[in-house]
C-alpha cells in the first residue's frame, strides 16, 4: 500500500484537511515534525511525489476515499459548487468579511441541510473547519441567535462526526499565541476541545480499549420493540465503536421460544436504523445451539455442570438458603443420561435443566449454581421444532460473546452482581475473557420499560400497539413527535454515567422543541366546540387571498394562502373574555374593535361584531387572536393529547400493573383548521399558533374524514389530563 505523508507549517495547520482525512477514516499520518521547511500543506507520497495545497489536498481526499462516494458530490455539476465553496470558505479568515460571509451561508441554508447535494462534502468540511478555525468570534456568534441556520448546520456536523472532528481541535490555534493547541493529554489541554464536539458525550473510557481493535455487540431479545431503554445501550455502543474506530455487531438473543417472533426482529432492526447505528453485520444466539450444547455437555465431563430435576420452587428456595442440590453429585454417566432425556423432550427431560457447579455457599446468590439449559417444547421462530432445549442468557452471552470476538460487553448496572458469574462461566469454558463495562439504566418518571408489562398494556387493549405514542418505544415516541436528534442529544448527555438517576421527561422534550421550532410550519386550528362567528362590518364585500410566510424566522417553511373575510371564526374561550368597545389584534391581519356582543340564555357568546383598525398598535392590545374565515375550503381536525400510562412515578418489580393504570390517557379535539393543511404527510410536525406543536399522524384524504395531528410535548411542566 502507497504511504501518504501530509506535513505543514506547524503555526498554520490545514484544519479543513485533517476534517476530511479524520472524517474518511483515511491512512494518510498527520506529520507537522518535519514541517520546518513546509509552506504550504502538502502530501508526501511515498515514491517521492508531491501535491501541495489545501483545496488540492481536499479534492484528493474526496476523489480516493472509498467510505464516502459522494464525498466530491454525485455529478460534475455538485463538483463545481464544491468548487466555489471550498474557494469561498477563506472570506472567514478576512476580519471585515466574516459576517457577511456567515449571512451568505446562513441564507442558504434555509432551505437545506448540506452546503451541496443531499450529504455530507467536502464543501461542508472546508467551511465547517473555517468556522471552528476562528476561535471566539465564531464562539461568540454561535450562543447568539443571529445565525440559526448556520448554527444549526454546524451543530449537526459537530455532533454527526464528533470523535473524528476532535482531531481537529487538537490542532486549532490558541488566538494570539501562533502555536498550534498539543492533542489532547492533560486535563487543562483537553478544554481547549470544542463544546459542541464534547457536549453530550461519555467522559470514560473502556478499560484496556486499543484503538482499532474494538468490537462490541448491541445484542436484544427479539421479544418486544426497541424502547428508549435499549436505545441507550445502542447509542453508547455506536459511540465507543466510533471513538475506538472499532465496529458494532446486532445479535438477536434468541434463547426463549415462548416470547419471540420473527415480528419482533424485523421491528427491531428498523428501529436500529432508525437511530442510525452502523453495524457490521447481524447474528443470532440460535446461530450457535450446536455449539453451545457440546458445551454444555463438556462441562458436565469435566464436573463443572450437572442436571438437576429438583422442583423449581424448592430449587430457588435452596439457592437463597445455600443448600446444596441433591442432584449436585450426580455421576458424569447419570448428568449425560439425563442430558439425553432433556434434549429428546421426553417427560423425564422436561423435569431436568442443567445448572452450573460453582459455589452455594457465595455470598453472591447469582453465583449458586445458575440454570444454564432449560426444556422447553415450543417451536422456535427461525429454526421450528429442532430443539427441545435452548440455553440461558447466563451461559449463552459469555459464550458467544469470546466466540464472536467480542472486547467489551456493554451492560446496565442492574446486571452488576451477575458480572462475576459471567467472568467464573468464560473461565470454566476454558475461552478467552471479555471485558464488562456498566452504565446505569435508563429510568423515567411514569414510565414502563419492562417488555412484560408492556406486552401487558398491548394484551389488554389499552393501547393501539407497540408502536403506540404513549409508549417509550422507539416507534411510539417517534410517533409522537419526537425527533431522533433530541432522543440522541439526551442520552449521549447522560454519558455513560453509572448512576441510577429516575429522570424527567421534560428535558428530552425541551431538546425536542429546540429542534423542531426554527423551522417548523405554523398554521391555524380554531376549536369547533363553542367557535363563534365575528362579522366585520368593514370588511372585505369579496374574500381575497394573500401569500404569509408559514414561519415569519424561516423561509424554508415555504408560504401559505391565507383567505380574507367578513365573517371569521374565533375560538369561544376567546369570545368569552372579550368586552363591548375591545380592541384586539387578529394575527396576521391586525387590530379590530369589537361593537357588539351576542348572547344565549346561559350567557355563553354566541355571536360578534366589529370594525377593522388595521392601523391600531399591536403592542397595547391584550388579546391576539387566532382566525379562520368562514368558507367550505376549511379542514377537519383532530387534536389528540396524551397522558402517562401509569398514575405511580416508578413502578417496582413486584408491583402489580393493573393498580397503576391510569384511566385517562388520551384526549380527542375536533377542531377546524386552515385549508394549506390539506398538503400535510404523515410525520410531519407543525406549531399551531397558540396551540402548540403538533405531529401529522393521519393525512388529508376526504372532506368528511378529519385531519388526525398528536400533541408534542414543549417540555413545561408537564398536565395530567382529565375527563372534563
Amino acid at each position: 500500500m502507497e504511504r501518504i505523508k501530509l506535513s505543514f507549517p506547524a503555526d498554520t495547520p490545514p484544519l479543513s484537511v485533517i476534517a476530511a482525512l479524520s472524517i474518511s477514516s483515511s491512512p494518510v499520518t498527520i506529520d507537522s515534525s518535519s514541517s520546518a521547511s513546509t509552506t504550504v500543506p502538502t502530501f508526501l507520497f511515498s515514491d517521492g511525489r508531491k501535491l501541495s495545497g489545501t483545496s488540492v489536498l481536499l479534492r484528493y481526499i474526496a476523489r480516493s476515499s472509498p467510505s464516502l462516494p459522494n464525498f466530491y458530490g454525485h455529478n460534475p455539476f455538485e463538483s463545481s459548487q464544491i468548487d466555489e465553496w471550498i474557494d469561498y470558505a477563506s472570506v472567514f479568515s478576512s476580519g471585515s468579511e466574516f459576517e457577511n460571509a456567515c449571512t451568505r451561508v446562513d441564507n442558504y441554508l434555509q432551505s437545506g441541510t448540506f452546503l451541496v447535494g443531499c450529504s455530507l462534502s467536502i464543501a461542508d468540511v472546508a467551511v465547517w473547519s473555517a468556522l471552528s478555525g476562528s476561535g471566539p468570534r465564531w464562539e461568540s456568534l454561535r450562543k447568539s441567535k443571529k445565525y440559526q441556520n448556520l448554527v444549526r448546520w454546524f451543530n449537526s456536523i459537530s455532533l454527526e462526526y464528533a470523535e473524528p472532528l476532535k482531531k481537529v481541535a487538537a490542532y486549532t490555534v490558541k488566538k494570539g499565541s501562533g502555536k498550534p493547541v498539543a492533542a489532547a493529554s492533560s486535563k487543562s489541554k483537553d478544554q481547549q476541545v470544542s463544546d459542541v464536539n464534547d457536549k453530550g458525550k461519555p467522559e470514560v473510557d473502556l478499560p484496556g480499549a486499543e484503538m482499532g481493535k474494538v468490537k462490541l455487540r448491541f445484542a436484544p431479545e427479539p421479544s418486544g420493540y426497541l424502547h428508549i431503554g435499549h436505545a441507550k445501550a445502542a447509542l453508547l455502543n455506536k459511540y465507543f465503536a466510533e471513538r475506538y474506530q472499532g465496529e458494532v455487531i446486532v445479535r438477536f438473543d434468541d434463547t426463549n421460544p415462548a416470547k419471540e417472533s420473527n415480528e419482533f426482529v424485523d421491528n427491531l432492526v428498523k428501529d436500529i436504523g432508525t437511530l442510525g447505528i452502523k453495524y457490521e453485520r447481524v447474528t443470532y444466539t440460535s446461530d450457535y445451539f450446536p455449539e453451545l450444547m457440546s458445551m454444555a455437555e463438556k462441562l458436565m465431563r469435566e464436573g463443572k455442570a450437572y442436571v438437576d430435576d429438583t422442583p423449581r420452587e424448592q430449587m430457588q428456595k435452596e439457592r437463597m438458603d445455600g443448600i446444596d442440590s441433591k442432584c449436585r453429585n450426580h455421576s458424569v454417566e447419570e448428568n449425560l443420561k439425563l442430558w439425553k432425556e432433556m434434549i429428546e423432550g421426553s417427560e423425564r427431560g422436561l423435569q431436568c435443566c442443567v445448572r452450573g457447579k460453582l459455589d452455594m455457599q457465595d455470598p453472591n446468590k447469582a453465583m449458586r449454581d445458575p440454570v444454564y439449559y432449560r426444556c422447553n417444547p415450543m417451536p422456535h421462530h427461525r429454526i421450528g421444532n429442532k430443539y427441545k432445549i435452548y440455553p440461558t442468557y447466563d451461559f449463552a452471552c459469555p459464550f458467544v460473546d469470546s466466540i464472536e470476538g467480542i472486547t467489551h460487553a456493554l451492560r446496565s448496572s442492574e446486571y452488576h452482581d451477575r458480572n462475576a458469574q459471567y467472568y467464573k462461566v468464560l473461565e470454566d469454558m476454558g475461552l478467552r475473557r471479555v471485558e464488562i463495562y456498566e452504565f446505569s439504566r435508563l429510568n423515567l418518571v411514569f414510565t414502563l420499560l419492562s417488555k412484560r408489562k408492556l406486552l401487558w398494556f398491548v394484551q389488554q387493549g389499552l393501547v393501539g400497539g407497540w408502536d403506540d405514542p404513549r409508549f417509550p418505544t422507539v416507534q411510539g415516541i417517534v410517533r409522537r413527535g419526537l425527533k431522533i436528534e433530541a432522543l440522541i442529544q439526551f442520552i449521549l448527555e447522560q454519558g455513560a454515567s453509572k448512576n441510577l438517576n429516575l429522570m424527567e421527561w421534560d428535558k428530552l422534550w425541551s431538546i425536542n422543541k429546540k429542534i423542531i421550532d426554527p423551522v417548523c410550519p405554523r398554521h391555524t386550528a380554531v376549536i369547533e366546540e363553542g367557535r363563534v362567528l365575528l362579522t366585520l362590518t368593514d370588511g372585505p364585500d369579496e374574500p381575497f387571498v394573500r401569500l404569509i410566510p408559514k414561519h415569519k424566522k424561516f423561509e424554508g417553511a415555504g408560504e401559505k394562502a391565507t383567505t380574507f373575510t367578513k365573517r371569521i371564526w374565533i375560538e369561544g374561550a376567546d369570545a368569552s373574555v372579550i368586552s363591548v368597545g375591545e380592541e384586539v389584534t387578529l394575527m396576521d391581519w391586525g387590530n379590530a374593535i369589537v361593537k357588539e356582543i351576542t348572547k344565549d340564555e346561559e350567557g355563553r357568546v354566541t355571536a360578534l361584531s366589529g370594525v377593522l383598525n388595521l392601523q391600531g398598535s399591536v403592542k397595547t392590545t391584550k388579546l391576539k387572536l387566532t382566525w379562520l374565515p368562514e368558507t367550505n375550503e376549511l379542514v377537519k381536525l383532530t387534536l389528540t393529547d396524551f397522558d402517562y400510562l401509569i398514575t405511580k412515578k416508578k413502578l417496582e418489580e413486584d408491583d402489580e400493573v393493573a393498580t397503576f393504570v391510569n384511566p385517562y390517557t388520551k384526549k380527542e379535539t375536533l377542531a377546524l383548521g386552515d385549508a394549506n393543511m390539506r398538503s400535510l404527510k404523515c410525520g410531519d410536525v407543525i406549531q399551531l399558533e397558540r396551540k402548540g406543536y403538533y405531529r401529522c399522524d393521519v393525512p388529508y384524504a376526504k372532506s368528511s374524514k378529519p385531519i388526525v395531528l398528536f400533541s408534542i410535548p414543549d417540555g413545561r411542566q408537564h398536565q395530567p389530563l382529565s375527563a372534563k
